[in-house]
């Protein structure tokens, strides 16, 4: 089965509520949908989402690396060949993970359909489903906890409160969650980045009634010192994020006890294949992995539940991404339940374009 052509083309969708976090407000994104069609009339479906300030990418960038890098390194190959595929492209795109993680998705929706199986079971089948939690961004605590209690009524059961700008304020709001939601709902914060190594400490010394779940990256992910220091000091799980971008800071993180868990999107690392091997490391070193995500359009989605399906030692989603996109074509590829998430029971990623 030979490829034949890989098509790309952007996808505008504005938030229906926009967010806001430590370094940012966003209310719409653009992802980039990618086709790669073979001569067998299989077709394999991949979507980035580039990010300036997470991937290093931009929408218009990742359209030139889809037509000038992927469609001529691709075209006439064999399409079941997922590993000789990525490694021809590793090099040129090293700068472009969304665009990789496009591409892997497609190739492994390609694996898929070709064996009537689909990428979950294909990779190991561990499980076959799991709850994710969903965020809330940096809100004054009466609308946080708004929103807690509307996620909660819609069957969440962990929910994950950015912050990072406000130690003290932060306290506020993740108390005041905890009073709102009861203690039978998993709490999670993420810093991304805003804190220092004293601010985490008086954080997490105010928020200890609200029995918090995960501390992510507190500190700035060009000082893993830091992130290491907290990790030693808290007694709760520290989670890095923005610190793990490839398999080798997998390895600096888990050789020097810098953190207790690390979270794998598969947009900074470039796609399922490598997600699997920084999920090996982490299993050696006896890291927890909780799967994350960007703004992401449902079929990125897909690929990174495929993902946390297939391995044993990812033990903790938050694949939420969709949720408040407006005009995604990829409504449907994941099946969402009480704060559960579920493939659908199509081969491949689980998603066909409805036209």
């Amino acid at each position: 089965m030979r490829i034949r052509r890989v098509e790309a083309w952007p996808v505008a969708m504005p938030l229906l509520e926009p967010y806001t976090i430590a370094y940012e407000t966003v209310s719409a994104v653009t992802n980039v949908f990618v086709r790669v069609e073979t001569d067998r009339r299989l077709v394999g479906y991949g979507c980035a989402a580039p990010d300036l300030a997470v991937t290093g990418e931009t929408s218009d960038g990742a359209l030139r690396e889809f037509r000038d890098v992927v469609d001529p390194a691709l075209r006439g190959s064999d399409a079941l060949r997922h590993t000789r595929l990525m490694e021809r492209l590793r090099d040129p795109l090293q700068k472009s993970p969304s665009v990789l993680a496009a591409v892997d998705m497609a190739l492994y929706d390609l694996l898929g359909k070709a064996a009537s199986l689909p990428v979950w079971k294909l990779l190991g089948g561990f499980r076959d489903r799991i709850r994710t939690s969903v965020t809330i961004g940096i809100l004054p605590p009466e609308l946080t906890v708004e929103r807690a209690r509307h996620w909660t009524g819609q069957g969440f059961r962990s929910l994950k409160l950015k912050g990072g700008r406000d130690a003290a304020g932060d306290v506020e709001r993740v108390l005041a969650v905890r009073a709102a939601v009861g203690e039978h709902v998993e709490l999670r914060f993420d810093a991304n980045q805003g804190f220092t190594v004293e601010q985490t400490l008086q954080f997490v010394e105010g928020a200890r009634a609200a029995k918090l779940e995960i501390i992510e990256q507190p500190t700035p992910r060009g000082e893993p010192d830091l992130l290491g220091r907290v990790t030693q000091q808290v007694p709760l799980p520290i989670m890095a994020d923005e610190s793990l971008v490839t398999l080798r800071d997998a390895f600096r993180l888990a050789r020097r006890d810098l953190a207790d868990m690390v979270n794998i999107k598969l947009m900074k690392v470039g796609g399922i294949a490598e997600a699997r091997q920084i999920a090996a490391v982490a299993r050696a070193a006896e890291l927890e992995v909780m799967v994350g995500c960007m703004d992401e359009a449902a079929l990125a989605i897909a690929a990174g539940l495929h993902f946390a399906l297939s391995r044993p030692n990812v033990l903790y989603a938050d694949l939420d991404g969709h949720l408040d996109l407006q005009g995604d074509p990829s409504e449907g590829a994941v099946i969402l339940r009480n704060g559960t998430l579920f493939p659908t029971a199509l081969p491949g990623l689980g998603w066909e374009p409805k036209d």
